[in-house]
């Protein structure tokens, strides 16, 4: 995969402190998200597929589908249909769910589907990451996290999940 960083330009401080924080951070998240979606629709999974494999994996027996969803909608941005995302993962024998509490647990076949969308997303991690020294992303990510919390946001890191 090219990136291009070969021939990225430099530019001066004055001209790079004048950038639109808002057009870059949206192009990044665009073309970041992106990438990951397609290394997931691979594996014919969403990122709340993703994210709901992660979360039963990390926590086996704990999360229901209402905990869950609620943990879930902060970072949705397609108007996802959780239930459809559980009863698809269901279908497929990667997600169980108890009939008592309603907990879900993944499959064999659950954690092996997740393993392999773990390694196709560490790939668009790894591109990411790609000629950045890695205080530059740290810093990155501090200033990020500053933003958000000046303007009014959760400047915390997302807990594990669990």
């Amino acid at each position: 995969m090219s990136t291009g960083t070969k021939d990225l330009k430099e530019y001066s401080h004055e001209e790079l402190a004048a950038q639109p924080i808002g057009a870059w951070t949206g192009m990044a998240y665009r073309r970041v998200v992106g990438a990951l979606r397609a290394q997931l629709a691979v594996e014919d999974l969403t990122q709340p597929h993703w994210w709901t494999l992660n979360h039963a994996a990390g926590a086996p027996g704990v999360w229901t589908r209402p905990t869950l969803t609620e943990r879930l909608l902060p970072y949705d941005d397609l108007d996802t249909d959780f239930d459809a995302v559980y009863d698809d993962l269901v279908t497929r024998g990667w997600l169980t769910e108890d009939a008592t509490t309603g907990t879900m647990t993944l499959t064999e076949p659950g954690e092996a589907a997740r393993l392999r969308a773990r390694d196709r997303n560490l790939r668009v991690h790894h591109q990411t990451h790609e000629n950045i020294d890695p205080a530059d992303f740290v810093t990155t990510i501090n200033v990020l996290r500053r933003i958000v919390a000046n303007l009014g946001g959760d400047g915390s890191l997302p807990d594990d999940g669990k």
